[in-house]
């Protein structure tokens, strides 16, 4: 593989970088500087550093964005700032997606990657992969109409909810939301259902992914770390799709 193709599809650089950065000796081979964009290498075999720090060539790639407001979960869009505007340029040509969606004024964690058959799923509804959000609501909920939320609701399309789990907090206008299923704005609808209206949303985790162990301000995003994709391998493994 060509030294600048491996560093596109690992995401690195886009290949006018990597000329610009090989002609400027920024680019290691196996502790050699290589001064060719083109120069073959071995992707499996072949240590490379590109400005100091080792490229590592993956199949496929996970990251964990911590979306802020206002951004839309798409991977385009003509007229709103998307989570992939948010990233460098050259995820957009591999194939980078949200592995789910979140509200355009709803916060947190996010995973996106371009492993599609992993995202199905962990997306699929009968594998109910664990998913929570910190909210706000108007009025406080109460206590009968948390065991009518657990119980599963009816929306306003007819739509009965799988059973969910709400953490009260305070006066109980606020508090934790755990689902098992992702339906369109499904929290604002169950709100909606009880008479009440959601003021604030945040994902705070997605399958073992917590915002709070991310690291992440809002706005930013890492690369998941081995440990991190194993443990999300062996979720989606053990949650396959027939």
């Amino acid at each position: 593989m060509r030294l600048d193709k491996f560093l596109s599809v690992c995401a690195v650089a886009s290949r006018t970088e990597s000329k610009r950065a090989a002609r400027c000796g920024e680019i290691l081979v196996n502790g050699v500087c290589v001064r060719a964009s083109d120069f073959a290498v071995d992707s499996e075999r072949d240590v490379i550093v590109f400005r100091g720090e080792r490229v590592v060539y993956r199949k496929y790639t996970y990251i964990i964005l911590n979306k802020p407001d206002g951004v839309v979960s798409a991977t385009d869009d003509p007229r709103e700032k998307t989570v992939l505007d948010i990233l460098p340029e050259q995820f957009s040509k591999k194939g980078i997606f949200p592995c789910g969606r979140l509200d355009k004024n709803t916060v947190g964690l996010m995973l996106l990657t371009d492993n599609g058959e992993l995202a199905h799923r962990l997306l699929a509804p009968k594998n109910h992969v664990e998913k929570k959000y910190r909210f706000r609501s108007k009025f406080p909920v109460s206590e009968a109409d948390a065991k009518r939320f657990e119980a599963g609701l009816t929306l306003e399309d007819g739509y009965v909810t799988k059973p969910a789990k709400i953490e009260l907090m305070g006066d109980g206008s606020e508090g934790i939301i755990t689902l098992h299923e992702g339906k369109y704005h499904q929290i604002k609808r169950m709100l909606d259902a009880l008479g009440n209206k959601i003021t604030y949303l945040e994902r705070i985790s997605f399958a073992h992914l917590t915002l709070e162990d991310s690291g992440l301000s809002r706005g930013e995003w890492r690369y998941l770390n081995e440990d991190e994709i194993a443990e999300l391998e062996k979720i989606a493994d053990t949650s396959k799709v027939s």
